[in-house]
């Protein structure tokens, strides 16, 4: 029995260059990279020095405030080089990857182990880094026991990898991990799949299964979590991606780290957009001058989606929570009087002379032009036609803009994370950086409510 979750508010952003359902092999990677930054609010204290072997699945570095968190080498190979910044931050770990790879044993697990026994495994074996927590957006602290697990099986951001084609044949590790994972909460384990969808976590156990419909963001973790059962304060709950999953129950199952991910490769300016089988922190480069972006293009290379992922160089790395490569034109030039003639090739929320309402499924080419600058927030009330959370937008911005904690607390800060905000930014007619402003509201939280 599922439990049908209808949401209304929001925008669905239609681009061209979806991903054909068609899977290829990537070029296998020479170097591949760890960068810390991606694991939010941990400081990094290395395990490995350069020149040293490592294997697939053994620790690189630990989390200096918990020590028991532990981040492995999605490969084998050599250490060849730690890029440091400022007071010696690390901003990068490259491995030059083995021929044939070499994975750490970390031997069968017992499925009939206590939550316990759950807990102390996925720590030591590096699988912790992808159960994350809400309240702030961060790491899952393993002190503090959940109300609720979710999973969100279903994407509605704009290009996103289809969850039901990247999982297909995933059954048995997907059965795995949340039956070990349902053991670490008294709660339920959330499971949301899209209404029309043929998942392959339908049929699983240990679950509570919904089904979810509307425009984006839909498929945001974040809007399902309010709708079934929000956070209070004082309440955490964790979050899993559905390709972690993967990992995590191939690794009880079979006792090895295997870092492969199946990654939509995206973006108007992919002559052959489709998916790749890769690993956790491969070189972009393997997949984007193999089948079709030419070198030429004035392009912008994001891992992630257009909304919520991170621009990247070409010669960058795939992001440890990233399931997709999104490619678009960069938008670096100016329209001579764009703001005073009708637009039919934009998506707009205005009907001011704009018309791609006219237009619901059309697919447009969009760039990365702002088309407009930055300025003071403008009250229009976009906003909240986009935000299907049961939260006042523009308040919660403004409040964490000048950093009243009890007004962040009262309008509901606990449960939000930056991209359940992406879309107001993209609708914002202030060019507002409404991710950035989340963010740091929330670090000022964890800093100073904790």
């Amino acid at each position: 029995m599922s439990n049908d979750i209808r949401i209304r508010k929001g925008l669905d952003i239609n681009l061209k260059g979806e991903a054909e359902k068609a899977l290829d092999n990537a070029i296998i990677s020479n170097v591949y990279a760890f960068r810390p930054e991606d694991f939010h609010n941990t400081t990094p204290k290395l395990l490995k020095k350069v020149g040293e072997k490592v294997k697939a699945g053994e620790a690189i570095f630990y989390d200096k405030t918990n020590e028991d968190i532990k981040f492995v080498s999605p490969v084998s190979g050599e250490v060849m080089e730690i890029k440091r910044g400022e007071k010696r931050r690390i901003l990068e770990i490259k491995i030059q990857a083995d021929k044939p790879q070499s994975y750490a044993d970390h031997g069968k697990f017992d499925m009939a182990s206590d939550g316990d026994k759950v807990k102390s495994h996925l720590l030591k074996t590096g699988c912790w880094p992808f159960i994350k927590q809400r309240p702030y957006d961060i790491i899952a602290n393993p002190n503090n026991a959940p109300k609720a697990i979710f999973v969100s099986a279903y994407s509605s951001a704009p290009l996103a990898a289809d969850l039901d084609f990247t999982l297909q044949g995933k059954e048995k590790e997907l059965q795995a991990a949340v039956s070990a994972l349902s053991k670490l909460t008294e709660g339920k384990v959330h499971v949301s799949i899209g209404k029309n969808s043929n998942s392959p976590m339908a049929g699983l156990q240990d679950i509570t299964l919904h089904k979810v419909s509307g425009p984006h963001p839909a498929g945001n973790v974040g809007t399902q979590i309010n709708k079934i059962d929000p956070v209070n304060k004082g309440e955490v709950v964790w979050t899993v991606a559905p390709q972690d999953l993967v990992i995590i129950g191939e690794l009880l199952i079979t006792g090895k780290f295997n870092a492969e991910r199946i990654i939509a490769f995206a973006g108007s300016s992919v002559k052959n957009p489709r998916y790749f089988k890769t690993k956790i922190g491969s070189e972009i480069a393997t997949m984007l001058y193999d089948k079709g972006v030419d070198k030429n293009d004035n392009i912008r290379v994001i891992s992630g989606d257009v909304l919520s992922g991170k621009q990247i160089n070409p010669d960058g790395f795939l992001g440890y929570y990233n399931n997709v490569i999104t490619v678009i034109p960069e938008g670096n030039d100016y329209e001579f009087f764009g703001w005073n003639k009708p637009v039919f090739n934009k998506v707009s929320m205005s009907r001011a002379l704009t018309f791609s309402w006219l237009f619901p499924k059309k697919k447009f080419d969009l760039n990365t032009n702002t088309n407009g600058e930055h300025r003071a927030f403008v009250i229009t009330g976009t906003y909240e036609k986009v935000f299907p959370l049961d939260i006042y937008p523009l308040q919660i911005l403004k409040a964490c803009m000048y950093n009243d904690l009890d007004e962040m607390e009262a309008l509901g800060m606990y449960e939000v994370a930056p991209e359940d905000f992406a879309l107001t930014e993209f609708v914002c007619v202030s060019k507002q950086p409404h991710q950035k402003i989340i963010r740091e509201g929330l670090d000022l939280m964890l800093k100073e409510i904790g």
